[in-house]
Parts: structure tokens; C-alpha cells; sequence
């Protein structure tokens, strides 16, 4: 595989039409220490124009990623590199799938450092602060009935597959409903974070008091910027109000067995998982070194009084920049940390003390969340009855 990939690269180094230019200083294989993943353009330039930590020095291009973003940026020495995926988890799916099996990369040793904005469950986190996430669960894989058209015994228009009522787990699996990454690992990358100064707005502290209630639910989106440990989760659906944020908590839940903690939701993570997860399976990657932090740009849900309507179009919370900002303030501690400690802890790898993969245990191990391997392979296979236009018919 090694030889393989080294002669690829060659000839992949060998045309200017494939590639922007050839490192002089790698011959073979680019073999970053970490690799910064973006989501969007302002994450990435969060990142840019830094003189101390020049992400430009090399702009790699490669036929597959995104028309918009088709550079993989890499620092002068090669040991820090950047991909823009584009938004949603189709555009990550394809763009991480086209550089985790690039011939131009030895990512063997390499750490994933999932780096975006996001917004935040206002009962664990505030606007401006950096959370760093055990498990990333797509809680939008389910049925969807319009809350138009609902039952009035259901408190919430989601579903799990295969499901009869909302709070149940889902026997239909299609195997990316949950990731579980390196919890010692997201640990020291928090604990690295927390020298950081974390950037504010004075509109956010405007703002943030709104959230005040006698009974202090929402107490922590009325404190400063810190770091946070929490969970995250995955949709397309760009959701706002308090139904949809208390679904989606609840989703984490039940997915993850009671042990997920909902804070913060994205619109790629579990593509990116997957592609990673792929990729290890082929010994590509390794999926024990990989970091997912998301900084708090919004909340998910409006203050007591508000609308889910305003909170979402017309809400002026103040958290965007600080957010955008707080991608390299706390985000360049964890870089450095790995980086400085690489011969003494890094490059032998941190080694994880609980399950890591999905939900099948298709790296091995067995999953603390799920129905247990042997009966989510079974679930995983509910679907081949899909001509069977009965809902109950389908699930055997």
C-alpha cells in the first residue's frame, strides 16, 4: 500500500494540471501532523493572515473537492494542513472522501481537528465559547411529519426510524446515527484550549442576560465565553426553537444510551466521521486521533418571551465574530500543544480509554451506545424490504 500510494504521488506530483505545485521537501507522501478541517470560508480565513502560522505557504489542488474551496492549504514545513469542505454533509462526505484517500497523503499519524462555528443549546453553553465533543449524532436521520399535521399526543414532529413514537430507539440503522471519538484525547485538547483568551462581543454580553430565569435553566448562556465538554449534533436542517433544540437533546440521548450531552449542532460532523472512519478501516487514518470543536456562534433557541422566528432572522446575539475568532484562539493552543508535544506524547498516539467508531463497531470494540453490534448489523439491514411500501412491513 505504501509503495502503491508513493508511486501514485509521483505521478500525481508529475502534472501541474493536478496539483499547484510539488513540496521539493516531500518526495513521496505529505505527512501532516495535524489537518484542520473547515467548513466554510470564514472558518478557514479565521485561520489565515496569522504571520506567526502562515496556512498558505502551500495551496495543494485536487481534482474532487469543492469547485468553490479545491486547495488543501498547508504551513511551509507541511506539518499543519487545512481543507474547506464546502456546507452540508454532502459537500463534506465528497471533499474529506477526496483527500482521506488522496495518493498525495500519508495520514497515518495525522490528527483530525474539526474545527466550525455552531449553534448552542443555551442550558450548557454560551455564545463565543469552545466545545469539544465525545460523540457526533445525526439527529435529523429519522421521519419527519410536519407539526401541522401531528398527532396531539406527540410533542415533536421527529421519529426514529423504524419507530412508533418519538423517545423510542430506532430499529432501522443506517450506521452513521452516532460517532464516538477519543474522549482522552477531547480532553487534553480542551484542557490545551483553556489558555486561551477567549474573544467576546459587547453585543453578546448585551444580550446574554435575556436568558436570565428564576430558575436558572439557562444559566450558562449568561456567562462569559469558556470551554466546554459536550456533545454535538448533525443536521442539514439549520433548526431553531425551543421544540426542535428539546427533540434533538432528547435524540442525543436516546442514541447515545443517556450519555450524550447536546450542546452544540453542526451540518457536517457525521459525514466527516464517516469518511474518517472508512479510511481507518483501510488503515488510512486512524480514528483515535481525531478532535471535533465547534465554537458557539447562536443559540439554538430563544430566550423565555421570544419567538422561534425572531431568535432565528432577526435576533441580534453578537456571537459570529467572537465565534469566527475563537476558532484560532483556542483552536491554534490545541494545534500547538500537538505539535510541541509530539516526540514526548503525540506521535505514538493518546490511547483511548472508551469505545471510539460507530455505531456497528466496525473498528472493533464494542459500542457503549446502540443496541449492541449483533443487533445493529441486523437493523442495518432493514431497509432491503424497501419495496414494501408499508412502514411496519419493512421493519420484518
Amino acid at each position: 500500500m505504501q509503495l502503491t500510494r508513493t508511486l501514485a504521488a509521483s505521478l500525481l506530483f508529475a502534472g501541474s494540471a493536478l496539483c499547484a505545485e510539488a513540496p521539493s521537501t516531500h518526495k513521496a507522501l505529505i505527512a501532516p501532523k495535524v489537518f484542520i478541517v473547515s467548513m466554510f470560508e470564514p472558518e478557514a480565513q479565521a485561520w489565515w493572515n496569522i504571520p506567526e502560522f502562515n496556512l498558505l505557504a502551500h495551496n495543494i489542488t485536487i481534482p474532487g473537492l469543492s469547485p468553490i474551496f479545491p486547495d488543501v492549504h498547508c504551513t511551509e514545513d507541511y506539518e499543519v494542513c487545512q481543507l474547506i469542505t464546502g456546507e452540508s454533509e454532502i459537500n463534506a462526505a465528497a471533499t474529506v472522501t477526496t483527500v482521506a484517500f488522496s495518493p498525495l497523503f500519508d495520514f497515518t499519524q495525522t490528527y483530525w481537528f474539526v474545527a466550525g462555528i455552531a449553534g448552542v443549546n443555551p442550558k450548557k453553553v454560551t455564545t463565543g465559547s469552545a466545545t469539544f465533543a465525545r460523540y457526533a449524532v445525526q439527529v435529523a436521520l429519522q421521519y419527519e411529519i410536519d407539526i401541522r399535521e401531528l398527532n396531539s399526543s406527540y410533542t415533536t414532529g421527529y421519529i426514529p426510524q423504524g419507530a412508533d413514537y418519538p423517545g423510542q430507539y430506532p430499529t432501522n440503522i443506517y450506521g452513521t446515527e452516532v460517532f464516538e471519538v477519543n474522549s482522552e484525547l477531547r480532553t487534553i485538547a480542551a484542557d490545551f484550549a483553556r489558555k486561551a483568551n477567549l474573544s467576546d462581543s459587547t453585543t453578546a454580553q448585551a444580550y446574554r442576560p435575556r436568558y436570565k430565569t428564576p430558575s436558572g435553566k439557562y444559566k450558562a448562556a449568561t456567562l462569559p465565553p469558556s470551554i466546554v465538554e459536550c456533545d454535538v449534533a448533525t443536521s442539514d436542517v439549520y433548526y431553531s426553537g425551543n421544540i426542535l433544540g428539546s427533540a434533538f437533546e432528547n435524540t442525543t440521548k436516546v442514541l447515545t444510551n443517556g450519555t450524550g450531552d447536546y450542546c452544540a449542532s453542526a451540518q457536517e460532523d457525521n459525514a466527516t466521521l464517516e469518511v474518517l472512519l472508512r479510511a481507518a478501516v483501510h488503515k488510512l487514518t486512524d480514528f483515535s486521533r481525531i478532535i471535533v470543536m465547534r465554537t458557539a456562534s447562536d443559540f439554538d433557541r430563544p430566550y423565555p418571551g421570544a419567538s422561534a422566528t425572531y431568535n432565528l432572522l432577526y435576533s441580534e446575539q453578537g456571537g459570529f465574530e467572537p465565534a469566527l475568532k475563537n476558532l484560532y484562539v483556542a483552536g491554534i493552543k490545541v494545534v500547538e500543544g500537538i505539535i510541541d508535544g509530539w516526540n514526548a506524547t503525540f506521535a505514538e498516539g493518546v490511547k483511548p480509554t472508551n469505545y471510539i467508531g460507530d455505531i456497528f463497531g466496525t473498528l472493533g470494540g464494542t459500542p457503549d451506545f446502540g443496541p449492541g453490534r449483533k443487533q445493529a448489523l441486523i437493523d442495518g439491514g432493514a431497509y432491503k424490504k424497501r419495496s414494501i411500501p408499508n412502514r411496519l412491513q419493512r421493519r420484518g
